[in-house]
């Protein structure tokens, strides 16, 4: 309980999405604070990596998982390792640590996606297609899935009117995420629909500038509507 004491105005922090202010106050903890160092490095890690800061990110996980102290805790940081690792094009250990999650049963909509997405990076797309379908079978509503799911089907050109449907839905769930906004454009793009196209993927550009797969979908896009 006093641990608990002592760590929750950072607790807090995290969970007012104020996480440079969160991990201010977890490293500012003085050494003789009587705190577990797991609990610590699991909070650390939270906040660096809704920072975007993986390789920091990645030290704290890191040991939570080696601890094994909290399984439930260690599914969560490994399943967190898994995305940083894909992110960052560390496809091997991706796939290493969502094997791991399978082999304890952690079969989650979200472990699929992640798998989906490697599988992806990877350039297997039937193993993408397969574990996307499997997360939407876990969770209809997986917007992670929903999206992914329609945008690589988009990109095969299978099956354009599923594929707008799978998409649409992404963006109803999530209506101001650039990626899904974006995959929507491709998909009117890919069934010649060239004013709704454009209309998502510049909101998707506006969302997040400088995206470059968003630049390279608008310059496709640019490069038909000159030709006609």
């Amino acid at each position: 309980m006093a641990q608990n004491n002592i760590l929750q105005e950072g607790i807090n922090l995290y969970n007012q999405h104020k996480y440079p202010d969160s991990l201010t106050f977890f490293l500012g903890l003085p050494e003789n604070s009587d705190v577990d160092n797991i609990e610590l490095a699991y909070y650390i890690g939270l906040c660096y990596a809704k920072m975007e800061r993986y390789d920091d990110a990645l030290l704290y996980l890191e040991q939570v998982v080696t601890s094994g102290t909290n399984i439930n805790r260690t599914l969560q940081c490994r399943f967190l390792l898994a995305v940083i690792y894909a992110l960052s094009g560390r496809r091997r250990l991706a796939d290493f640590e969502l094997n791991k999650l399978l082999e304890t049963g952690y079969k989650t909509a979200s472990v699929y996606a992640c798998i989906a997405y490697v599988s992806w990076e990877q350039k297997d797309t039937e193993k993408c297609l397969e574990y996307y379908r499997k997360s939407l079978e876990t969770d209809p509503e997986n917007s992670t899935a929903l999206n992914g799911l329609g945008y690589v089907l988009a990109t095969q050109d299978k099956d354009l009117t599923q594929a707008l449907g799978y998409c649409k839905k992404a963006v109803d769930y999530n209506p101001e995420s650039a990626a899904c906004l974006d995959s929507l454009g491709v998909v009117y793009y890919k069934l010649g629909l060239y004013k709704e196209a454009r209309k998502y993927l510049t909101k998707a550009d506006s969302i997040m500038p400088g995206n470059p797969d968003i630049i390279e979908h608008l310059r496709l896009l640019d490069e038909v509507e000159h030709k006609r």
